[in-house]
């Protein structure tokens, strides 16, 4: 059996397997009913390991284990696999969350946090920075500041960032905008945003910018995170953006922000 590696590969990202278990999997299915010694053979996997592999991919819900000797085991359709694999991701994210939820309030979170304080404290202002990688990790973390706002949040991006910050982050303005905290956002109203504005608009001042693009965030004139490239020549696994928290920059650039809100050519309240 030639089985390209690239198509290996897939397989075991998307499903969440060893090499030495895709390969007995697809020896499996390009059989449909074999002996281990069989599928080791096909699959180029040491017979020493091939019952250990089979066991896991039964256990997985990807082989069934036939009655009768010598023993065999018979592949299951992919598309059951597909659901089955589906239903252990859930369980076990369910499950995952039940033990992260039952560290609320316990020694072990007390003690995490003692830990950090007592970590923070040796830390100079200048080092509280970081580079981070990946548009999801920027979200996540772009809500972890948002969170903490107490004055203000300051963001200024594109269209296409005003959709996914309302997905990403509309629940968290919704929080603060009843807190009191001030929220701007300076972006192209376009029509691929204009849903984004009117969702948006009730809990933020919004006003339109075109000659500007930029990619930050300030949060209360203390911490900021601005991104380094444009979001329409990066795929999301490679954005970067650059976080910092130093009153004297993130003051500087809400200053620099403030002169651009009051110039901007549509100087009012975005009206949708």
């Amino acid at each position: 059996m030639i089985v390209k590696e690239e198509f290996l590969s897939n397989l075991r990202r998307a499903f969440d397997l060893n090499l030495y278990e895709v390969r007995i999997w697809t020896a499996l299915l390009s059989r449909g009913i074999s002996t281990a010694g069989e599928l080791s053979d096909i699959g180029n996997v040491p017979r020493s390991r091939a019952y250990d592999v089979l066991e896991s991919l039964e256990k997985k819900g990807f082989v069934v284990m036939k009655l009768g000797k010598p023993i065999k085991y018979i592949a299951v359709e992919p598309k059951e696999v597909v659901e089955r694999a589906k239903k252990l991701v859930r369980m076990g994210a369910d499950d995952n969350l039940k033990k992260l939820d039952g560290l609320k309030g316990t020694a072990i979170l007390k003690e995490l946090d003692s830990l950090h304080k007592t970590g923070i404290e040796f830390i100079d202002a200048s080092d509280l920075s970081g580079a981070i990688r990946g548009r999801h990790n920027l979200y996540t973390h772009l809500e972890t500041m948002i969170k903490r706002a107490e004055k203000n949040v300051t963001i200024m991006t594109t269209a296409k960032g005003l959709v996914r910050k309302v997905d990403a982050l509309k629940p968290e303005l919704e929080r603060l905008a009843k807190k009191g905290v001030k929220i701007r956002i300076a972006a192209p109203v376009t029509k691929e945003s204009v849903s984004a504005v009117k969702d948006l608009s009730k809990i933020a001042e919004i006003r339109n910018i075109n000659k500007i693009n930029a990619r930050f965030c300030v949060v209360d004139d203390n911490e900021m995170m601005f991104m380094v490239k444009d979001d329409e020549d990066v795929h999301p696994t490679y954005d970067i953006g650059v976080w910092v928290n130093t009153q004297f920059f993130a003051n500087a650039l809400g200053n620099m922000f403030n002169l651009a809100w009051k110039d901007m050519q549509q100087a009012e309240k975005v009206k949708v």
